[in-house]
């Protein structure tokens, strides 16, 4: 089952946690606009403009770009997932 066919079993078993993680991982990601080195460098990835914030179980990885008022979001990840895989813009 794919991440698309997954999403509305997943919305309609748990509205409202599943409502409250995105808006969660939206927030962080606006934020992240807001303070773009504020993350840690991602380990093993070996670019400095490739950073992530972690929240309980949660990666948001995101590359710095050379404009000012943007970061690039790589990935929304869940740890248990594992580790994911970075391909940079």
């Amino acid at each position: 089952m794919t991440c698309g066919g997954l999403f509305p079993i997943l919305r309609e078993a748990i509205p409202i946690v599943l409502a409250s993680s995105a808006t969660f991982l939206y927030d962080k990601a606006l934020f992240i606009g807001t303070f773009p080195e504020m993350g840690q460098v991602v380990p093993g990835v070996g670019d400095p403009s490739v950073r992530e914030i972690i929240h309980g179980s949660y990666r948001i990885i995101y590359e710095l770009v050379h404009d000012p008022n943007a970061v690039f979001v790589l990935r929304f990840w869940h740890g248990a997932r594992g580790t994911p895989e970075i391909n940079e813009a």
